[in-house]
């Protein structure tokens, strides 16, 4: 099947050395976290081929939040070819990580519907969404699963929406509870919140993320 590879800025070599093997792709090079000038003229002329993305967690969510906002979600069927090892998204979904396995799942297995998670800051969450240092309150759903102060909370996709870990203080961070849900809610002091390894950069009275209406077509 032809597709549209949108490799990144410092996408793998052996990666880029397998997809220029193929004589059915397109692939264009673009930087980092792609933005709406980078990606809206590809859209544009993408009609029903494949579209992937390689590189990082963060490069997958800014190509998907653009099509978030493009209205494509439904339309475009997304493959994904991490070239990290320690990528989430690809442990969350199991996909391959290899580069060789990796692009022959791309380009050749089904969609498999995954939920979308987005945040209240306009954003959407493919990976790890952290929060360190808090001192608040944790909702997940109706549950509390936290008051008082935390080393970490970590919040990632879940085929119920949204997975919820609290990591406690202490030198080897002890694990607290874990709730899964449609949304979590996050208030107190939040010195910084990090969404798939991208900081936000500010400190933040409040956080949501929650399950969109829409789910990602990733290719798994």
């Amino acid at each position: 099947m032809a597709a549209v590879v949108l490799a990144c800025s410092g996408s793998g070599d052996r990666v880029l050395d397998l997809l220029a093997q193929r004589s059915d792709l397109t692939v264009c090079q673009l930087p980092p976290r792609p933005g709406k000038d980078d990606l809206d003229p590809i859209l544009a002329e993408l009609a029903r081929r494949r579209l992937i993305v390689a590189r990082t967690d963060a490069d997958l969510a800014a190509v998907v939040l653009r099509l978030l906002r493009a209205e494509r979600l439904g339309s475009v069927d997304v493959g994904y070819l991490p070239t990290s090892t320690d990528s989430v998204t690809a442990r969350l979904w199991q996909l391959p990580r290899a580069p060789a396995k990796a692009v022959e799942t791309a380009l050749g297995a089904p969609v498999r519907p995954v939920p979308l998670v987005r945040d209240d800051n306009g954003g959407v969450l493919l990976g790890a969404g952290t929060v360190a240092a808090l001192d608040g309150v944790v909702y997940c759903d109706d549950t509390r699963v936290l008051s008082g102060s935390a080393k970490l909370v970590t919040v990632t996709p879940d085929p119920a929406g949204v997975r919820v870990t609290v990591t406690h203080k202490g030198i080897l961070g002890r694990s607290g509870p874990t709730a899964t849900g449609r949304a979590c809610q996050i208030g107190g002091e939040l010195p910084d919140v990090i969404s798939d390894g991208v900081p936000h950069g500010r400190a933040m009275p409040r956080w949501t993320w929650y399950r969109h209406t829409e789910d990602l077509r990733l290719i798994r």
